[in-house]
């Protein structure tokens, strides 16, 4: 059932996505210090001159990391409000996920202050990758509305996934990207003698690889949509890195990457939530009934 509690969850989880994808490309460009050291000023100023491509995409990405957190808010003061009994458009009362969203969105904002005052250095880009990625997963939680516990296949897929996009975005960040040439082995071994940016951008692929065949075993193995949807998905990414090592490593093909890759991401949480049997849903609350029908 739509209710306006999962219309504005879908939002911003629209929102957000947007905003991880647009993250990346700052990243990947190396635009993170397009507003220089200043926080939340840009080149200190509110709006900044946009002569700059990396100032547009730091002081774009700022604005929409602004529109999401107004979005998240909304949803955890709108979920607060359901939850006194206020919202007469909802049919069950919903959880506190929408809380846990706006704590770690609290979180990001801190997070990415320091990473711009610290000056990039790489485990704050990751953590804050991280955060990112947990944040989307919380928002889509709320918004899909499943009631029951993932199946246990789907943790291992989630926990691959995660870990892959992590290393891509480590490796995005070191400027790994070209460390390894030609597909699908690492400049032509299966176990690269090279520096540790080669390491790192294998273990990105190694990993990207295992999860293409765990959400092979997982789809074939289960009765549910979810997998294949997610292992289409999966299929595009590997295609699309591909086609960036091949191809040069254009900025377009880099960007469609982290947005495949960020998709596989959202894909895997949406089929991990629905692996599992559905709960019993609880009985509509009483404080939704208008007080005439009490």
């Amino acid at each position: 059932m739509t209710t306006p509690f999962r219309r504005l969850a879908w939002t911003t989880a629209v929102a957000t996505f947007l905003l991880v994808v647009l993250g990346a490309v700052v990243r990947i460009t190396g635009s993170g210090m397009g507003c220089g050291d200043h926080w939340p000023l840009c080149n200190g100023h509110l709006i900044p001159p946009l002569s700059d491509y990396r100032t547009v995409l730091e002081w774009g990405h700022r604005q929409l990391a602004a529109i999401v957190s107004i979005l998240v808010f909304a949803l955890a003061a709108y979920a607060w409000w359901a939850r006194r009994g206020e919202g007469r458009g909802e049919r069950y009362v919903p959880d506190r996920t929408a809380y846990v969203a706006a704590g770690l969105l609290i979180f990001q904002v801190l997070l990415g202050a320091v990473t711009v005052k610290l000056d990039l250095p790489h485990w704050t880009v990751v953590l804050h990758l991280a955060t990112a990625m947990v944040l989307l997963a919380t928002v889509l939680l709320a918004a899909d509305g499943w009631r029951g516990r993932p199946a246990r296949g789907a943790m291992g897929a989630l926990v691959l996934g995660f870990a892959a996009v992590l290393a891509g975005g480590l490796t995005a960040k070191l400027e790994a990207a070209g460390a390894c040439l030609g597909f699908p082995l690492c400049s032509g071994q299966w176990m690269p003698t090279g520096d540790s940016l080669q390491h790192i951008h294998w273990t990105h692929r190694l990993l990207a690889y295992a999860l293409t065949a765990y959400v092979v075993v997982w789809a074939a193995r289960g009765r549910r949509a979810g997998p294949w949807v997610v292992l289409a998905l999966v299929a595009l990414q590997v295609a699309v890195g591909a086609g960036m090592v091949l191809g040069g490593f254009s900025l377009g093909l880099r960007a469609a990457h982290v947005a495949a890759g960020t998709a596989v991401w959202a894909g895997l949480v949406l089929a991990a939530l629905r692996s599992g049997p559905r709960a019993a849903a609880p009985a509509p609350s009483t404080l939704f009934t208008p007080p005439a029908q009490r």
